[in-house]
């Protein structure tokens, strides 16, 4: 079924490109506007406030409805403080997981090395404070003067620009990785269909992996079956002999990531 992209596009212009997740949808703004078009209550944008939820109730000729609240203040213009996330380098450690966090790069450093946060691109979304382990980033109001309407869509743009050019990176890397991937809950399907729609974003393409990735992944996705193999059938003859709840549990534990890793494979 082909999407109503136009429809989308609209609404889609109208939230703030923070891609915080706030809304439910953590994969950012676009999977937002598509839910919206669909039907879903046009009012959860906590950084867009009443504003953006009025906008887009006046766009599809829907009631108008109360903004899910923000923690922070009301500003001038009727949508929540903003709020910018700085460092304190001092104690920063390099651990560069805010960095793959943030979903518009506005976070530069290197491994084991002192990370800074760029200002004037942060969009206070949040999303790198929890993956933080020694907890060294604090949220700041921005005390720019606020945007002119001309600004936040020029802003809007520029935000919606970089997380596009953000995640065909995270697309690229991730047959790069070595171990388990663990990816964050993009609809990558939804944002390379848009992009190639949209001629203002970077075009996102799905990676694919080589063939010699595919034959490196098979081998030891080969050899991961036997171990789990031989260690169910060895928790299964111990339990033939005398039962034991925890062993029986563990056993339970290791055919679903049998069955896991079989449906991959």
């Amino acid at each position: 079924m082909s999407l109503p992209f136009p429809l989308i596009q609209q609404i889609d212009a109208l939230l703030p490109q923070t891609q915080c997740g706030l809304c439910g949808h953590r994969d950012g703004c676009l999977p937002y506007a598509k839910a919206i078009s669909e039907g879903e209550e046009a009012n959860k944008c906590v950084p867009g406030g009443q504003p953006v939820a009025d906008a887009i109730a006046q766009l599809l000729k829907r009631p108008l409805l109360k903004a899910e609240e923000s923690v922070w203040d009301i500003q001038a213009d009727g949508r929540p403080q903003r709020m910018k996330a700085i460092i304190r380098e001092d104690e920063c450690i390099g651990c560069t997981k805010c960095i793959n966090a943030c979903p518009v790069d506005a976070i530069i450093g290197s491994g084991k090395l002192m990370h800074s946060i760029l200002s004037d691109l942060c969009t206070g979304c949040e999303l790198c404070i929890p993956p933080c382990p020694v907890d060294c980033i604090d949220l700041v109001e921005d005390t720019e003067p606020l945007p002119t309407a001309t600004q936040q869509i020029e802003q809007q743009d520029d935000l919606r620009y970089r997380y596009y050019a953000h995640i065909q990176r995270e697309e690229q890397r991730r047959i790069q990785r070595k171990g388990p991937i663990v990816r964050a809950a993009i609809d990558s399907e939804l944002f390379v269909q848009f992009s190639s729609y949209l001629n203002s974003v970077p075009t996102i393409q799905r990676a694919k992996k080589s063939a010699e990735q595919d034959l490196v992944a098979d081998a030891k996705t080969t050899i991961e079956l036997a171990k789990l193999r031989t260690q169910i059938k060895k928790l299964e003859k111990q339990l033939s002999v005398r039962d034991n709840p925890a062993k029986r549990e563990q056993l339970q534990q290791l055919n679903a990531q049998l069955d896991a890793l079989q449906g991959d494979a």
